[in-house]
Formats: C-alpha cells, structure tokens, sequence
C-alpha cells in the first residue's frame, strides 16, 4: 500500500520503483524486521521476506511480543530497535526540500502563542463513573468494579487502582502536574474528566474551527481550564486555536517545551489509515525531543493502548478462559460442528492451558497493519522510557464504541455481537473516565516498573473480556458480527 500524495510534513519513505512512491508496507516490513534483529533473528528474516505484508502482517506483530518474553532485556531491545528504525526511516519534507525526521526541529519554528479558556464550574472531584444509565460512586462503583471483576472484564489490579484512587480523593487536585493533552478532541481521551476535577490541561489538536469551539463550550461548563497553542494575530479566538503536529511539528514541539511545571504528555492522537502511522511518528518525535529537553525525571508519559493488539497475559486470565471454555458461552453442542465445518477455524480455544503468561491475540484484521504499527509504537516508548527511569501510565482500554468504531459496519456488528462470548463493550463515557482514573493512579503512585515490562502492560489492564473469553477472539469474531446484524435488525 503506498500513500502518493504526501507532499509536506513527516512522510514516509520512498522506496526504490519507477514512480517513487511513498510505500507504508516496505516501511511497516522493515520497521518490524528491524525491531526482531537482535532478539530474534530468524523471526527478523521472516518479516523481511513476508511479500503479502497486508494480509499477512498478523504473525510478525504476534512475534514482537513472544520474542520479548525470554527476558526484560530482549524486550527492551525490540522497543528500543523498532523505535530507532522508525526515527530513522521516517522523513521530513520542509520549505527547504526533504531531509530525515530531526530536521523538523532544525529551521526555525514559527512561533505560537498561548491562548487560555477557563471554565465556569465548581470543581468536581467526586470519584464516579456513567455506567449503565447512573453515576455510579461509592458503594455502588464498587459493586460495579466487582462485578468487573468477577465476570473477568477488567483484570483485579484494575478495581484495586481505582478503589486505591477512591480512598485518596485528594490526588483528584491535579495542581501540581502539568497535563498535555495531545488529540484533545478524541473520544477516548481524559479531557473532560480533568475539567470536570478543575484541573488546568495544556490541550493540542488540529487547527479546526468546529473543534475548537465545541471544546471551548464544554470548557465553560467545566471548572478546569484549557491553555491552547495559537497562531498570533487578531480575529476569533476559535479560528486561531491548534496545532497540525504532522505539518508543524517543530513549532508545535517549541511551545509544549515552553510549558512549565513537571509535564505529562498524554498520547490520545488518531487518524484513519496511514495518517495514523504519521501523527503517531510526528507525537512520538515530539516525545522525544521533550524528554531530551527536561529530562526522564521531569517527564511523565501516558497512553491508551488498544485491546485489539497481542498481549502476554497473566495465568489468572489464561485459567478463567480455559474454565469459561469448559462451562460458558458456546454450548459444546454447536461448537463441535463449527469447528469440524470450519476446519477448525471457528471457536478455538483462547489460550493452551497452563500457559503463565499466556499470548492474548485480539488482533482484528480489518483494523490494518498501519494501525498496528502506530499502537506499538507507543508501546515501545512506553517500554523504553520506563527502561530509562521516568514515570509511565499506559493502560489497556476496553473495547468501545467509538465513532471510529461504530462506522465500520462490521467491527459495529462485531461489538453488538460480543456479549454473547463474555466481552463487554463499553460506552466511551464510562471508558474515558475510568482511563482517567487510572491515569491518575499511576501518576500518584509513580506506576514503579516490574520485572518484565509485559506485566507493566497487564497491569490494571480493562480487555473487556478478551483476555478471559473462552475463545480465540478472532475465531469468534465473524459469529459474534452475524448475531449482532440479526440483533440490530
């Protein structure tokens, strides 16, 4: 797959043919290769040689993770190797022609402004979540978090760092961090739960009008406030708001540098496609430049990751899915004839019993090799920077019913068809504030970094029962979209 018409900003490289295209799948191949070399070698060549990489993309990104299980250390090697290929590979095309990645930082940025919208409101910092048509707090968050838990939806150490945050209400005052907020407008980010807790967030997305203004409207009803790159000049507020970090990365950069007090740079960007892979490369840029510039210690990072990626599991999620495989869900009666007629296909098992960790593969194929990449990306950096010594909250979200998810008719389909094979899909109201409690969580306590970083990924981890189903979720996942058209007709 090849993007032609890149023309400005991060882009992706060009590869050697007649026309010169621009080509994501010699970059994702080469990325992944690169990443497997020194842990992995035989699986690097596989990679590299892999000449369908859009269908067969799934088994490289699965041997990223199985390749990082033998020791932190080969993990940390995958992380630190991915990111450097991509630095590497990915380019910048400026005014004055095209270069590799760091000269975005090397001409001189135009300069932003500072714009700050404060909100109206009364701190709120009750802790709650909008869960099944109440706010649930106290008690009944905790029947709710058990419930959780008990059902195998959210992992233990998920209710135990928010039950950890609802006996310390006083870190809801976030007065001392410095939060950046970058795609402030996604759906899944914590935006408007900081606002609501009164916290003042440092809030970057596109320079959009509509954006802004709906942003600026809920900003009022809040009692936090926004402080937002701008370009100088006169005119509504609104019109000047934003910053293109894949355009002007280097301008954008210079004034999250600027920001004072100890940061926390919040990675919530998407973009559909292979745009997704260049605002990830642009944030990850920015990331780096701004922990060279501050240091690890002045630095926090926190991210989302998706839950349709490949995990290493604890053995408590791989022995509720070999009992919910034994008990729940499909009866035997019809899974043996699924299988039979599928050639075994449909409805296998999610993991091989006893596994500790077991490899939680969630992967679904619709979603694209790009999306992937840009994911693990942040997965990487999360590994590398906690390797490093700074503070890290990246925490598996569950899967949500997100714009971006609801118009693809057959992930919708998919969704509305889960519950039947014990995954719950969460309303975006309930998933982004949960994300902030976690997020809160892990700044307070300072997220310490276990033995392997595959249990820094599991922990407080919210699958939504992926991780426990009794199947193999992609063998589930055609059954689950046919239920789910027969329900919404």
């Amino acid at each position: 797959m090849s993007e032609p018409h890149q023309s400005t900003g991060v882009v992706f490289p060009t590869v050697e043919s007649a026309d010169r295209r621009r080509s994501t799948t010699a970059l994702g191949r080469a990325v992944v290769a690169d990443a497997l070399y020194r842990a992995d070698p035989v699986g690097s060549a596989s990679a590299a040689r892999e000449t369908n990489w859009r269908q067969g993309y799934l088994p490289h990104f699965r041997r990223l993770v199985e390749a990082g299980l033998p020791s932190a250390e080969a993990a940390h090697s995958i992380a630190r190797d991915g990111l450097a290929s991509l630095h590497r590979r990915m380019r910048w095309v400026g005014p004055s022609g095209e270069g590799p990645l760091p000269t975005a930082f090397e001409s001189g940025p135009t300069p932003l402004v500072s714009e700050t919208i404060r909100g109206e409101g009364a701190p709120d910092r009750t802790i709650s979540l909008p869960y099944a048509a109440q706010r649930a707090s106290g008690d009944t968050l905790r029947r709710v978090l058990a419930g959780w838990v008990d059902g195998g939806v959210v992992e233990p150490t998920c209710a135990e760092a928010v039950e950890r945050v609802m006996a310390n209400p006083d870190w809801l005052d976030l007065s001392d961090q410095t939060i950046v907020v970058l795609g402030a407008a996604a759906e899944m980010g914590p935006l408007r739960t900081l606002l609501r807790w009164g916290a003042d967030v440092v809030a970057v997305d596109l320079p959009r009008k509509e954006l802004w203004q709906k942003l600026i409207l809920d900003t009022g009803r809040l009692a936090g406030s926004l402080t937002v790159p701008a370009r100088p000049g006169g005119g509504p507020v609104e019109e000047r708001l934003g910053g293109d970090l894949i355009h002007d990365l280097g301008s954008v950069t210079q004034w999250v540098v600027e920001r004072e007090g100890r940061l926390v740079l919040g990675n919530y960007v998407y973009a559909d496609g292979a745009t997704n892979v260049r605002v990830s490369v642009a944030v990850d840029a920015l990331t780096q430049r701004v922990v060279e510039e501050r240091g690890h210690d002045s630095v926090a990072l926190a991210f989302l990751a998706t839950p349709t990626d490949v995990f290493a599991v604890p053995g408590g999620a791989v022995d509720r899915s070999v009992e919910n495989y034994a008990q729940r869900h499909t009866s035997k009666v019809l899974r043996v004839p699924l299988r039979t007629l599928s050639g075994g296909r449909l409805l296998r098992r999610n993991y091989v019993p006893g596994e500790n960790p077991g490899i939680n593969d969630s992967v679904v194929l619709q979603q694209g090799p790009n999306y992937l990449l840009a994911k693990r990306l942040q997965r990487w950096r999360a590994t590398a920077h906690r390797a490093d010594g700074g503070v890290v909250s990246l925490k598996v979200a569950p899967p949500t019913r997100t714009r971006s998810v609801v118009k693809n008719r057959a992930l919708a389909a998919a969704y509305a068809g889960a519950h039947r094979f014990g995954v719950e899909v969460f309303e975006p109201g309930t998933a982004n504030t949960l994300m902030a409690i976690l997020l809160v969580h892990d700044l307070r306590t300072g997220a310490p970094a276990r033995e392997h970083p595959w249990q820094d990924e599991a922990y407080g981890a919210a699958h939504g029962g992926l991780w426990t189903s009794a199947y193999d979720p992609r063998s589930a996942l055609g059954i689950a979209a046919l239920l789910g058209f027969a329900a919404a007709r």
